[in-house]
């Protein structure tokens, strides 16, 4: 029959299919998992033969050292191994980061992170006897998968024969190659089952090593079914739950003891004891974390875990000691915290003022694996407040330092800086000076934008300001900005140039240089960044006449006024840069001559919708009334105190303090406005009553309320605050005392918004048919 087949073959079919990525428990090197099937085709095309066998490959990475550009090698790997798909690359690198930082303990074993087991550092091929599961449970005989019924009916013996029935299946199970005719064995998986749900509480060692075989098979996507079938997932759960509660009750019994100074000789032997019983609980838990860990691959499954809560477990968790369970706890927690609901629980359980206590650590995976964890929280603004409260600001500065984890603290001390509330606790730290140094250090290249949009925040600060500008740091940054036309840094240049003290004075020297990017064909950002700075510059001895005109801003300003000159944001800058200027009684004068208030008029009745604009141009105007020659600008040859009074009431509450302000001063220089200000100031405050007066008088038949004495009708003609029939009425209500009609007129009416009309120049007054 096989000389037929062979005969009869015609093609050979190969076909290799991918799988999983670990590291080389001793060398410098990747193991990559494949899975290749070879079949045999006959003349027609169907198979005739198969057969299919696991393999694997090593990638040694010799070269691999602390200056090797972890990314770059990670792409060269998948690039040159066929087996690794392109979507694997993260994964790649964080095995060579880990390869890059993995130590040896005291006792010369490798300590793995990605596998719960201590593998010895030798040379040569591993076998199961090799490799025990863990310390202290070696076999005396080599696990042989034909004699699989035996190690069962070990499982039905008495405990101590359980855990060696039990441990020899294990060895079998660590061999991927047995996992699939183990699988068929559901006697076997059965039986482990069934002892783990009846015993595991007798005996720890039995109890970790059944859930290490299943752990075994969760490493594998395909097997996950099974375990799931077993309900081994909820079974660790409990498990867990019960080891935690049985760590605090040795807590509990270690400090009684403690206490009492007469029993010291039996706390130090119970404190002994504690230690072994520690090793080997840690062990189960880290063991039964990984297996849920690699079950939490299915995002069903993930949530139910999450119903019997276990980010409250993994919190716990947290305050053991053991690094490299520590490791697992905060792997998995950074998994589940990118959903909401889990990052929610870890806010209710303060998760983040226990894993401020792993900062800084010696141990490199799990150092960075909390700043992962915490980058991943720190986009909650709740939980950027508790890493504040719990420290981490002066701690994630000092790391810094550290080139390694400088990105991850730099991210995340980046979001705590969004937060005008801690903005000024980073000048306590050494963390400005730091940074100013990797400013200088990029010298001309391009900078990291976490790094430049960090400083950005940080600049927004007064105190922070100080200090970066502390030697000659302004001094660098401007080379930099102004030689480079770089936005970034120029928006941090503006950032300082806004606070009021001894920085703002600092930028007399620079002036020129700012106001000369204007006259060049520049990006508008960057004319806007550099504007912007010149805007707050409201220094006293600046001469700003003088910079007016030897740069000849006056036209540049007036035409980025017109409505689709430019970006909005640049012309909103030229309105603050107007506003800024008008403070000189000089350069006032050049603007109202130049047609700027005109000119702004109109931009007001185009932007009236926008808050900022509409708020700035009235600035601009609150500065001009101000100086006599532009005072009578505006009041005689505009109509701009038409707009002011018609943005009095506005819903925004600046621009309604802004615009009283201006309207006062211009009551003060013109009676005639003065009285118009003061009527419509009367109207809104008594609008209520003036509307009751009003719609009493038109349906009443009582003249009294319609007419004057002379017959005239007194609401619509002359001057109403000069008409005392308002404060007293005649008819039935005529007995109403004074008290009353004085509190009618101090009632105040209902808010308003703007209102401009239609042709964007009709006076407010005008829409009430007042004569004046």
């Amino acid at each position: 029959m096989e000389k037929l087949q062979a005969e009869d073959a015609r093609y050979l079919k190969r076909k290799v299919k991918g799988g999983s990525l670990d590291v080389h428990p001793t060398e410098k090197a990747l193991i990559v998992q494949y899975e290749l099937e070879a079949t045999i085709l006959g003349e027609m095309g169907d198979p005739m033969v198969g057969e299919r066998k696991e393999c694997q490959k090593i990638i040694r990475l010799k070269s691999l050292n602390a200056n090797t550009d972890i990314a770059t090698l990670a792409r060269k790997v998948v690039e040159e191994c066929r087996l690794i798909h392109p979507s694997k690359l993260p994964e790649v690198e964080q095995l060579l980061f880990y390869l890059l930082n993995r130590k040896k303990s005291g006792n010369g074993y490798i300590m793995c992170t990605c596998c719960p087991v201590l593998l010895t550092d030798k040379r040569e091929k591993h076998s199961p006897r090799d490799l025990a599961p863990f310390e202290g449970m070696e076999l005396d005989e080599e696990a042989n998968i034909n004699r699989i019924d035996h190690y069962v009916e070990l499982l039905y013996e008495d405990i101590p024969e359980k855990v060696r029935g039990a441990t020899l299946i294990l060895h079998l199970a660590r061999n991927p190659d047995n996992l699939e005719e183990l699988l068929q064995n559901e006697t076997a998986l059965g039986a482990l089952a069934r002892v783990l749900r009846e015993d595991w509480k007798q005996s720890v060692d039995l109890a970790t090593t059944i859930i290490y075989v299943f752990f075994c098979f969760s490493s594998f996507s395909q097997f996950h079914g099974q375990v799931t079938h077993y309900k081994i997932g909820a079974l660790c759960m409990n498990i867990i739950e019960h080891e935690l509660k049985r760590y605090d009750l040795w807590q509990d019994e270690l400090q009684k003891k403690a206490a009492n100074q007469n029993v010291k000789k039996e706390h130090e032997k119970a404190f002994k004891k504690y230690q072994g019983l520690l090793i080997k609980q840690e062990q189960l838990l880290q063991v039964a974390l990984h297996l849920l860990l690699n079950l939490a691959e299915d995002t069903r499954t993930e949530l139910k875990m999450r119903n019997k809560n276990i980010v409250h477990t993994l919190v716990k968790t947290l305050d053991r000691e053991d690094e490299e369970l520590l490791v697992l706890v905060v792997s998995f927690l950074k998994k589940l915290s990118i959903f909401l609901e889990n990052k929610n629980d870890m806010a209710e359980t303060y998760a983040v003022e226990k894993l401020a206590r792993l900062l800084p650590c010696k141990h490199e995976d799990l150092l960075n694996t909390t700043l992962r964890l915490l980058l991943n929280l720190s986009f909650d603004t709740g939980l950027r407040s508790q890493m504040v409260q719990a420290g981490l600001i002066p701690k994630l500065s000092a790391l810094l330092a550290d080139e390694s984890q400088r990105q991850l603290c730099m991210c995340i001390l980046y979001h705590i800086s969004v937060d005008d509330r801690f903005k000024s606790m980073f000048a306590y730290t050494d963390c400005i000076p730091q940074l100013m140094k990797m400013l200088f250090d990029c010298g001309e290249s391009p900078m990291d934008p976490e790094l430049i949009s960090f400083c950005i925040n940080l600049a927004a600060n007064k105190r922070n300001a100080q200090v970066i500008c502390e030697g000659n740091g302004l001094k660098m940054l401007m080379k930099r900005g102004l030689k480079l036309k770089d936005v970034l840094t120029m928006k941090m240049i503006r950032n300082v140039s806004q606070h009021d003290g001894p920085t703002k004075n600092l930028f007399i020297d620079y002036v020129g240089d700012l106001a000369a990017q204007t006259g060049v064909q520049e990006r508008e950002e960057y004319v806007i960044e550099c504007l912007g700075t010149l805007a707050n510059l409201t220094i006293p001895d600046l001469d700003w006449e003088l910079v007016l005109k030897e740069y000849n801003l006056v036209p540049f300003l007036k035409n980025h006024l017109k409505p689709g000159s430019a970006e909005d944001d640049l012309i909103l800058e030229v309105v603050i840069m107007i506003g800024t200027v008008s403070m000189d009684d000089s350069c006032a004068a050049m603007m109202a001559k130049s047609g700027i208030i005109s000119a702004l008029i109109e931009l007001l009745n185009s932007q009236q919708e926008d808050d900022e604009f509409v708020c700035q141009i009235v600035y601009v105007f609150y500065q001009m009334v101000f100086h006599q020659a532009t005072r009578d600008v505006i009041i005689k040859d505009t109509q701009a105190p038409a707009y002011l009074i018609d943005l009095m009431h506005d819903k925004n509450a600046e621009i309604r303090k802004v615009c009283d302000n201006t309207l006062d001063i211009i009551a003060e220089y013109d009676e005639e406005w003065g009285r118009k200000i003061q009527s419509e100031k009367f109207r809104w405050h008594n609008s209520q009553w003036l509307e009751m007066v009003d719609n009493r008088a038109m349906g009443d038949d009582g003249e009294p309320f319609m007419y004057g004495d002379d017959g005239e009708p007194f609401m619509h003609n002359g001057d109403i605050l000069e008409r005392p029939d308002l404060f007293y009425s005649a008819g039935t209500e005529g007995s109403r005392n004074t008290q009353q009609r004085l509190n009618l007129f101090y009632s105040a009416g209902t808010a308003g918004g703007r209102q401009v009309g239609e042709s964007g120049v009709e006076p407010f007054f005008f829409t009430f048919n007042i004569t004046f």
